[in-house]
């Protein structure tokens, strides 16, 4: 496959960590990623950045992309106030991206540590996950080894819990 030249992706390359990249059309929704990305392995994932009520802390979910988060039962168990949407501004402060190209990867942005991670047990066991290398406009699958490696490289330790 050819290769997709990202900044995120060079972190891979030099730490020989494997990746598969394709190139697509630009997708903003789930809607749009299963009509566009052509096949490619790994478990889709749904990528849903919230805050609490206060805006003092903030969250990066990664889950099925057909799972529907509960977020009144996840404020619970964090525990957390109130739990909502991000604001794209927020996004690109705490994460670097615009909405549509938020991904696992985004994290790299994260200098402060001020994003939490979960990531839903059902990702984490699974072989290789698929993921936005920053930009919709390109998806890469990842084998869960060199997925651990990088987070482990950025210093963002992820809680492992199945989202509700």
């Amino acid at each position: 496959m050819e290769t997709v030249k990202d900044d995120v992706l060079e972190v891979f390359i030099q730490s020989g960590w494997e990746i598969f990249p394709v190139e697509h059309a630009a997708v903003y929704t789930i809607e749009d990623a299963l009509a566009a990305v052509p096949e490619l392995d790994g478990v889709k994932t749904k990528n849903v950045f919230v805050r609490d009520n206060n805006g003092a802390r903030h969250w990066l979910l990664i889950v099925p992309h057909d799972h529907r988060v509960n977020m009144s039962e996840l404020a619970r168990q964090l525990p957390s106030t109130k739990l909502s949407m991000a604001s794209p501004q927020r996004l690109q402060q705490h994460l670097g991206v615009t909405p549509g190209s938020v991904s696992v990867l985004a994290v790299i942005n994260d200098h402060t540590g001020a994003v939490e991670l979960i990531i839903d047990e059902r990702i984490w066991q699974a072989p290789a996950v698929q993921a936005h290398p920053l930009r919709n406009t390109a998806t890469v699958c990842i084998p869960h080894a060199a997925l651990a490696d990088f987070l482990t490289h950025v210093g963002h330790v992820p809680r492992i819990m199945r989202v509700p």
